[in-house]
């Protein structure tokens, strides 16, 4: 009897804790959606908790109860923005019925995302770049780039499957060919070059029959 009632002690004991991992995970993504609009306006290099927390409605102390440092925060950030990016393509990936769908589908996301977000986009790269010197960073970074290439790749993989063929390139190369043009487009984008969005979807619209 003692037995069970322990056993029953530790299930709601290890419920609890499940809960409260929930609730201290959900205030982090809440925290970090507040840091995302200075993030992306200062960047790393030029962003301290203290300014994050005066330019949102929480505290300095907040921010410091659920971050360890603002390396962390920015990690978070940054991996909850590219989540939602790729739920976006995947959904142009279960509703397309053609190569032509695919294809239109997968351009509009780019150009709204580059003409919309594009401060959300250049807190990436800056972040992957910062990547390079602090080791702090490489292992979130490794694993939000594994999942932009599954999202390259489960895009080509479709659009091959629509004409009846496989991707012609690997994931890898696929996903830094992709990646490079989006990172050349964004950079012309922020110098104000108006045909950067063009530009990048006619070259787009070229490629992906070439590699799938």
């Amino acid at each position: 009897m003692a037995r069970q009632v322990t056993g029953a002690a530790r299930r709601v004991a290890d419920a609890a804790e499940v809960l409260r991992d929930e609730k201290f995970n959900a205030r982090r993504i809440e925290l970090a959606e507040a840091a995302l609009e200075t993030l992306g306006e200062l960047g790393f290099a030029r962003t301290s908790l203290r300014e994050i927390a005066q330019n949102s409605a929480f505290t300095h102390g907040v921010f410091h109860y659920y971050f360890s440092d603002k390396l962390d925060l920015i990690c978070c950030c940054v991996r909850h923005y590219k989540a939602k990016c790729v739920t976006r393509y995947d959904e142009v990936v279960a509703t397309a019925t053609s190569r032509d769908e695919l294809t239109e589908g997968f351009l509009a996301k780019l150009a709204a995302t580059l003409q919309n977000e594009a401060r959300m986009h250049r807190l990436w790269y800056d972040l992957r770049s910062q990547a390079m010197f602090e080791a702090a960073f490489r292992k979130d970074v490794l694993e939000i780039d594994k999942s932009l290439e599954a999202m390259i790749w489960r895009i080509a993989s479709r659009y091959a499957e629509f004409g009846g063929k496989r991707p012609a390139s690997s994931p890898a190369a696929l996903y830094a060919l992709f990646d490079g043009l989006f990172q050349s487009a964004l950079l012309k984008h922020l110098a104000g070059d108006k045909t950067a969005i063009p530009e990048l979807l006619d070259e787009v619209r070229r490629l992906l029959p070439t590699v799938c």
